[in-house]
């Protein structure tokens, strides 16, 4: 097939991550795949890291001048049989363009985060009748959108993203923090995310302040437009000495499998973090939220442990527990590996989306 990925974003998380490593894969199926993207977003330059094909284009707002431009660039390719979008922005340049075209390739609209859609006439619209099919990033979204928004469930399927075990999985600690550079003496407890508000980074450096245990730091590796107040903050719980801000890593395998216990303590805007399944086929223990769709992942005391948002007391609690009982954290790593191979791994991303492209482009429907 020919397949055409559209991403307005110009940040860098695991949504751009993963529309990367699903083109990729599905390139290595012989398929043809391009992203359109802004000049200035950073998946742009990844692109071409991974092999990816792009093309830059000025979708990174909604305005006439990226709707033209999309729909010029579309007109001179008739070959495409599916485009998929993954922001609001290029979705919405997407549908306006097609709209406007004589036989448009079809739509695939990915929804990765857990934000609400709002219900209005327009955005109906552009999921409805300008969207062939909707793919969410975990089952909780899917429902959302059924139950919330009342769009059709057929058009509709939940497809989290698929992770490598052959890049994610357990490793000698010691050894991998000598190659960091990390003091192999010490324990880790780290987050590897972008660095967002809902990320829950602030949550996590109070919990951590009030762990009154020698040996151990915590590791921050991720960077993003919370490092300004991420800093202060450390400055100010006094936890210049114990906290490594490692900023953006090409490799989170390598730091991940230097931690102990793997914390992402999330509010808002979750599908599937990828940043937990890479954490639970590192065979880490993993503390994490409710949020999105992560309890589709993590089963509360098997496959690791769910503290409730914003709640810096709850979350310390769950550290010292572990930190206190490390026989209990190796059995949540291994349980949670056990879960997240058998259930997110990449073929199976893979396999989902090549139905659903083939599904759209044939125009068979469900």
């Amino acid at each position: 097939m020919n397949i055409v990925h559209t991403e307005a974003s110009c940040g860098w998380g695991g949504q751009e991550m993963r529309i990367l490593s699903e083109a990729a894969g599905l390139i290595s199926r012989g398929h043809q795949v391009r992203l359109l993207c802004p000049p200035e977003a950073r998946i742009f330059a990844e692109a071409a890291r991974r092999g990816v094909p792009a093309t830059a284009l000025p979708i990174g707002r909604k305005n006439l001048k990226g709707m033209l431009a999309l729909r010029k660039w579309l007109s001179e390719m008739p070959a495409i049989d599916v485009i998929n979008t993954h922001s609001s922005s290029d979705s919405w340049l997407a549908a306006l363009a097609c709209a406007t075209l004589t036989n448009p390739p079809p739509i695939v609209r990915t929804r990765h985060i857990s934000a609400a859609v709002p219900k209005n006439f327009s955005t109906r619209w552009l999921y409805t009748r300008a969207t062939r099919h909707i793919v969410t990033a975990g089952e909780k979204l899917r429902q959302t959108l059924i139950e919330h928004n009342g769009y059709p469930p057929g058009n509709i399927t939940s497809v989290p993203t698929g992770i490598a075990a052959t890049s994610f999985f357990p490793g000698d600690k010691r050894d991998a923090r000598r190659l960091l550079g990390l003091d192999e003496s010490l324990h880790y407890i780290g987050i590897v995310a972008t660095l967002r508000s809902w990320k829950g980074h602030l949550y996590l450096l109070e919990a951590f302040a009030g762990i009154e245990r020698e040996g151990w730091q915590l590791l921050i590796v991720g960077d993003g437009p919370m490092r300004d107040v991420i800093e202060p903050k450390i400055a100010e719980l006094g936890l210049g000495k114990s906290v490594i801000l490692a900023g953006q890593q090409d490799e989170p395998e390598r730091w991940l499998r230097a931690l102990d216990i793997f914390c992402l303590p999330s509010y808002a805007n979750e599908g599937v973090p990828q940043a937990v399944i890479q954490a639970m086929m590192t065979a880490l223990p993993v503390i994490t939220t409710p949020v999105g769709s992560i309890t589709e992942a993590v089963e509360e005391g098997v496959s690791g442990v769910l503290v409730p948002p914003q709640d810096a007391e709850a979350l310390r609690a769950a550290l010292i527990n572990l930190i206190d009982n490390p026989v209990q954290g190796q059995a949540l790593g291994q349980a949670a590996k056990h879960a997240a191979v058998a259930r997110f791994a990449e073929s199976a991303m893979l396999d989902s989306m090549e139905k659903i492209f083939r599904m759209v482009g044939q125009g068979t429907g469900e």
